[in-house]
């Protein structure tokens, strides 16, 4: 029989979930340890409409990149999230910045999806366990421009739309930060990057990156991440013969673009 517990140590295994960062909540955050699993359903977020999938497939886990419960909570309201999976018995383990940074985990999902190589620490963040590659720098096979490298990520990474910061640099040294790493740009202008592929950044940031010529391409912070949930998915199937483990079909990028 698998516990909760025991797919709790197998994430712990690889990516540490001592090595989050300090404003961070990660591990089981709703739900028993010792509960049994036979099915678990991965989502990049726990929504209600991602509950009501896991409630329609039996599963009475929920493995997520985001946490479930970030701030404290000071009303716990009958169709609150936490509440909803409480009142339904599904348990929730979420890895969100220990998985950012673990060898196998979104930065090093999201380096693999755009083909970089030679895959080096974009800059380094002191956990409790020691230092974390916050994110990622490496080398294309081939020197590019700018609109060729965003849409190859457009491509990779399934965007339905981006937006991008062209230079008139040839492109080789590319430097990565999945979700939120805009304030990354400063590093990577420093390791002699080229490109930046985020998921968000902020109009100072692109400034900064205007200044010092480095083509930006902004993916979305969901596209970024999402690249993580099959192969995690995969992993865990591959460790856990008796649990059915399913990437979530609810959890999509909600964001539309008009051009």
């Amino acid at each position: 029989m698998t516990r909760v517990l025991d797919i709790f140590e197998f994430i712990d295994g690889f990516a540490p979930f001592d090595s989050a960062m300090d404003f961070d909540n990660v591990g089981v955050l709703v739900g028993n340890e010792q509960a049994p699993v036979e099915r678990c359903l991965l989502a990049l977020d726990v929504t209600l409409d991602v509950i009501e999938e896991a409630k329609s497939l039996g599963a009475s886990l929920i493995v997520s990149h985001h946490p479930v419960i970030f701030e404290a909570i000071r009303a716990l309201k009958h169709d609150s999230i936490p509440h909803v999976l409480a009142r339904n018995g599904i348990s929730v383990i979420c890895a969100h910045t220990n998985l950012d940074m673990a060898p196998f985990g979104v930065n090093s999902c999201l380096a693999e999806a755009l083909s970089l190589r030679d895959l080096t620490a974009l800059a380094n963040y002191e956990s409790k366990i020691g230092p974390r590659p916050e994110g990622l720098i490496g080398v294309m096979e081939n020197v590019c421009n700018c609109h060729e490298l965003a849409a190859l990520v457009k491509d990779r990474l399934g965007c339905a739309g981006l937006r991008y910061l062209p230079t008139d640099r040839g492109i080789r040294r590319v430097a990565i930060c999945s979700g939120a790493g805009g304030g990354l740009i400063g590093a990577a202008i420093s390791e002699g990057a080229d490109a930046f592929v985020t998921g968000e950044i902020k109009h100072h940031e692109i400034l900064m990156a205007l200044q010092h010529g480095i083509c930006v391409v902004d993916a979305g912070h969901f596209k970024t991440e999402d690249v993580v949930i099959l192969p995690l998915t995969k992993k865990l199937s591959e460790n856990f013969g008796g649990v059915e483990f399913i990437k979530s079909k609810t959890c999509t990028d909600p964001m539309k673009y008009l051009v």
